[in-house]
């Protein structure tokens, strides 16, 4: 799979860089035949210039001047043996009035392009006059046209490559999704049995306390088993009371946590909260946040789950005194894979953020991180849908 992956991200860019390679080459044998073509035209252009000029009157110069006055596209510029400009053509006109300074600097730009044509004026004294020109719009545009034709290239292959990786993602996520609905598919049998014997144990009678936490766990059982099989479908938000599902949530956890781990959750005297949300993928959020802030602190320490109302949104802050998180790492913790623990696929703070940023439109970052002291987690959830 890599190895197609990478044939099909590199076979683009090779026939890219063959199509613009010849191109170059190509362009570049144009560009340099019509650059002796234009000679030949500027130095027919002087000849031309020079017999009617020097032709007595009454001689034909049809021709000549035919020559002559054909050549529009070239610009040039005449000067004396000391480069003291004499005339010019096809050049801006109103550039030459309103600029004293152009012709200087047009001429100082000729004769960076070609070598001058040099016509001897006469050999007694000898008097020569130079003729400096430029390129034509046309070689110009045969210059530019390779790197016009890389440019939409490079975004050929960025289009492509941009393709291939939404591609490649949308079958990761059916994957996942696959992967997801088939665990629901095979818990489901395991809660089932397990259903049966706490039935059996409740008729009797024995041990009312390990059956109470046996329920629970099975309940648990059947969360979890309802959680996988929503992967891949968009939940249905209802309105719920997170204060009940946030006390619900801790108690579960602490029970479940080292006797030297303390829980607060600050309500702030809110006794009812209600919001939309998708009730079991809200509790698997706040879940993967606390084993999280578990696993930070290694058996001992204290968690703070803390629940505001900001007028807009509840601000849910759920706080360790764990070892805390690098600040280079706050956003690579939420990468699909990226983990610190020796098991485990790191996938729990990468689904707790796409459910709440894609499914509840919230936003989950950490707040605050200091190395050996804790981290706080921070969710916020619009009161409105």
């Amino acid at each position: 799979m890599l190895r197609q992956y990478l044939d099909m991200r590199t076979l683009p860019a090779l026939i890219a860089i063959l199509i613009v390679g010849g191109t170059v080459f190509y362009s570049d044998y144009l560009a340099k035949k019509i650059a002796a073509e234009e000679r030949i035209k500027v130095e027919q252009w002087v000849e031309a210039t020079q017999f009617v000029i020097s032709s007595p009157a009454g001689s034909d110069t049809k021709l000549a001047s035919l020559v002559k006055n054909e050549q529009t596209s070239i610009p040039i510029i005449e000067t004396d043996e000391k480069d003291s400009i004499i005339s010019w053509i096809n050049l801006d006109s109103q550039k030459v009035i309103n600029d004293p300074s152009y012709l200087k600097k047009r001429l100082k730009e000729l004769k960076s392009k070609h070598p001058p044509i040099l016509l001897t004026m006469s050999e007694n004294p000898r008097y020569v006059n130079k003729y400096y020109f430029g390129n034509s719009l046309l070689s110009k545009e045969v210059r530019y046209y390779p790197l016009i034709q890389l440019f939409i290239v490079a975004l050929f292959i960025i289009v492509i490559i941009l393709s291939i990786q939404l591609k490649n993602k949308s079958s990761q996520n059916q994957v996942w999704a696959g992967l997801a609905k088939e665990t629901a598919h095979q818990l489901g049998t395991p809660v089932s049995s397990l259903q049966g014997w706490v039935e059996m144990l409740k008729e009797t009678g024995n041990e009312p306390q390990i059956v109470t936490e046996l329920e629970k766990d099975v309940e648990r059982l059947k969360l979890v088993s309802d959680r996988f099989g929503k992967i891949g479908s968009k939940p249905q938000l209802i309105q719920t009371d997170i204060v009940q599902q946030l006390i619900s949530m801790t108690d579960y956890m602490k029970r479940r946590a080292p006797d030297k781990v303390n829980f607060e959750l600050l309500l702030h005297n809110l006794q009812v909260f209600t919001l939309p949300v998708s009730p079991q993928l809200f509790d698997w959020v706040i879940e993967n946040l606390l084993k999280n802030a578990l696993d930070s602190m290694e058996g001992t320490g204290n968690i703070i789950v803390d629940l505001k109302d900001d007028g807009e949104n509840a601000i849910i802050e759920i706080t360790d005194s764990g070892k805390g998180i690098p600040r280079l790492m706050w956003a690579q913790i939420f990468k699909p894979g990226f983990t610190t623990k020796k098991r485990g696929w790191g996938l729990g703070l990468s689904l707790s953020k796409r459910i709440i940023e894609q499914y509840h439109k919230g936003s989950l970052f950490v707040k605050t991180s200091d190395l050996g002291k804790g981290t706080t987690f921070r969710i916020e959830l619009s009161k409105k849908v």
